[in-house]
């Protein structure tokens, strides 16, 4: 697995993780959607330490240089 996210995109992941699994996480009344929020902001983390992603994977975008 090769790193595909350049050093801007994962620290702004790594934001976006801070932001929605900390205590400023957005919550609904719908149980569902504070629970995908969480499972985005973990999904974010680790991609922010691994430096891939998935989807940029899956469209071949490579960020990396």
């Amino acid at each position: 697995m090769k790193q595909n996210l350049g050093k801007l995109d994962r620290i702004l992941r790594f934001g976006l993780a801070f932001w929605w699994l900390g205590p400023w996480m957005p919550q609904y009344n719908a149980v569902w959607a504070s629970w995908l929020i969480a499972i985005l902001g973990w999904i974010a983390l680790i991609e922010s330490f691994v430096g891939w992603c998935w989807l940029h994977s899956l469209l071949n975008i490579n960020n990396k240089s």
